[in-house]
């Protein structure tokens, strides 16, 4: 009964600091998003300097401020630039730089990697905001709904895992995931996907119908599968490196990377798909 109680108060206070991030979080990223540029761009290169040196630490190296550099450099110039050539042409010079002071690295690998997933992942939300719906305010709307998507499964994840528990979805990488967390956050992105575009329709905001409703409800569930797919990745690599946590710059969430990797690994997906099928 003891060990009960405190478990109960160990997992209260986890969900206590989750919603205090949380509060503290959204408005800031409500808030860039509705401002637009450079607010929104500046936010999202913050948040991918934090990445970079959060990875730069993180992965055992010789030389981690190098790969800070290199990281942030290609990171700007794949945010900044205009010219999708010219982006990928930086990811791969960076790329080919990394591997060239990484030779006798350790995790030459992970240490290389670094750059197009640090770089595409931050830069594909700002390409989804800039590019898919480009006009405001419905760059806004557009953005939101992806980044609901993924918090929707994060929030839905923690919530019917920790209490249905059940099965779990990959022990040997993420003892505490469980496939019922998996599937209670895809039904809640769903739900939030839906009730979106169907308070926005009944605000006067967009033209919608019941196909979009659920093109778009599909979409949100597969946003967040993947998304999950990214979290899964990261807590491989974690474990991997022998690390519990990024670092520790969000209070219940661990580090910058902790927060947004299934972000960073959805935005990608959601992008091209939006930008060559939409």
């Amino acid at each position: 009964m003891v060990r009960s109680k405190k478990v109960q108060a160990k997992k209260l206070s986890s969900l206590q600091k989750r919603v205090l991030a949380a509060l503290v979080m959204l408005p800031v990223v409500v808030g860039a998003l509705w401002s637009g540029y450079p607010y929104v761009d500046i936010l999202t290169l913050l948040v991918g300097v934090l990445l970079s040196y959060e990875w730069a630490h993180m992965v055992p190296s010789k030389q981690p401020m190098t790969y800070f550099g290199v990281y942030v450099f290609a990171l700007s110039c794949s945010i900044f630039l205009l010219s999708s050539q010219a982006i990928m042409m930086v990811i791969l010079l960076a790329s080919v730089f990394v591997y060239m002071r990484a030779r006798k690295e350790n995790e030459m690998f992970l240490l290389v990697l670094g750059v197009p997933y640090i770089s595409i992942g931050v830069a594909s939300m700002m390409w989804l905001y800039h590019n898919i719906a480009p006009y405001a305010p419905f760059n806004f709307y557009m953005t939101l709904w992806f980044l609901l998507s993924v918090w929707s499964m994060d929030v839905g994840a923690y919530i019917v895992g920790t209490n249905l528990k059940g099965p779990k979805l990959a022990p040997s990488i993420s003892p505490n995931k469980t496939w019922s967390g998996l599937i209670g956050g895809i039904v809640l992105a769903i739900a939030v996907s839906e009730f979106y575009f169907y308070f926005l329709e009944k605000s006067g905001v967009v033209v919608s119908n019941v196909h979009v409703e659920v093109f778009f409800a599909i979409f949100s569930g597969l946003v967040a599968a993947v998304s999950q797919i990214g979290d899964l990745i990261e807590s491989a690599i974690k474990r991997h490196l022998g690390v519990k946590d990024s670092s520790n710059l969000i209070p219940g969430h661990g580090g910058v990377f902790d927060r947004v990797d299934g972000l960073i690994f959805a935005a990608p997906f959601v992008y091209f798909l939006l930008a060559y099928m939409w």
